[in-house]
């Protein structure tokens, strides 16, 4: 028997019950996992929540981020052995592959072997935030040496990942926040201005930091009003790429905005890079070259212990946390 988390009806933090269960051995080209660490992402509130893009079947388990010890390996699985310190790719299922439990299964391309380096938590805290956005910075926008690039919700696990790697390539990274209470962490993050939105005339600033030349990359998982604003501060032919929708109020189509300035407006899920083998592996090899050379390094809000899932997801859900948080098991 092993622990699990677990959800019978849709609803808040308090739906998730820990429960034990009997698990399989993992079947061919599969790897069970001790795990030690586990990553908090708002996709699992979401599906908890009734309001993902998947839909489970009741009772369901959640979760896309693990790290821990491999316990055993299924037919057909080389390079790895019982032993192993590895960490987690999100699948494209987390109904199919749930993250959340003391023992876990998950099939050997979604495993890899991190930095030694890395602690648990460090190593529970990085693909989701990396691999989404690496996916919409590196493999669609093509950010280079020349480029600002504006990155909203900066304090979030991904903005902060955005961060780093727009700093890994040379490109000059612009933190939008709502207001200044993380004004200081962020530019310790790497940012090289901060724009509080809901204290600041958002597109005024955009404007006197990007002057004539202008943003060629805007990273935004919020929607909403906030769009005349950033495209306004966009240059000739750049490219917005809309990985959310937090915001509650109508997005418009700047159109006149987009025609003159020849503008790309594009959607983005991260499943992109993780359904296509090829960009996956690209990927993975970018991040963990970085994870290596210290450039990119995974920020931790707050850890929980595993008996305090429902608290996590509470914390999760309080937009207080700077960074990753993170569950120990």
């Amino acid at each position: 028997m092993t622990r699990v988390v677990r959800f019978y009806e849709h609803g808040g933090p308090e739906v998730l019950r820990i429960e034990n269960v009997d698990v399989a051995p993992p079947g061919r080209g599969e790897i069970q996992i001790r795990v030690k660490a586990l990553g908090l992402n708002r996709a699992e509130a979401l599906l908890r929540a009734g309001s993902y893009i998947e839909t489970p079947a009741l009772p369901s388990g959640l979760g896309l981020e693990a790290a821990g010890l491999i316990e055993t390996v299924g037919e057909g699985v080389d390079g790895f052995a019982p032993g192993d310190a590895v960490s987690v790719v999100p699948p494209l299922s987390m109904v199919r592959w749930p993250a959340y439990g003391e023992l876990v299964t998950f099939p050997v391309e979604l495993v890899v072997k991190h930095p030694p380096s890395l602690s648990w938590e460090a190593a529970a805290a990085t693909w989701m935030a990396y691999l989404t956005a690496y996916g919409a910075l590196i493999d669609i926008a093509g950010l280079s040496s020349e480029d600002l690039v504006v990155i909203t919700a900066a304090s979030s696990s991904v903005g902060l990942a955005a961060i780093q790697i727009a700093n890994s390539v040379g490109a000059t990274p612009i933190a939008v926040t709502r207001s200044f209470d993380k004004k200081q962490a962020l530019l310790e993050s790497g940012a090289a201005h901060v724009i509080a939105s809901a204290q600041e005339d958002l597109a005024g600033r955009l404007r006197e930091i990007a002057g004539e030349k202008g943003a060629r990359v805007v990273f935004d998982p919020i929607g909403g009003p906030i769009f005349n604003a950033l495209t306004s501060a966009m240059s000739r032919g750049g490219i917005l790429i809309e990985y959310g929708g937090l915001s509650p109020e109508p997005t418009p189509f700047p159109l006149f905005t987009v025609l003159s300035q020849t503008l790309t407006l594009r959607g983005y899920l991260v499943h992109e890079i993780l359904s296509d083998t090829q960009r996956l592996e690209r990927a993975k090899a970018f991040i963990l070259d970085g994870l290596q050379s210290g450039s990119l390094r995974p920020v931790i809000a707050r850890t929980f212990p595993f008996d305090q899932i429902v608290e996590a997801h509470r914390f999760l859900e309080s937009n207080e946390q700077f960074g990753k948080i993170v569950v120990t098991v």
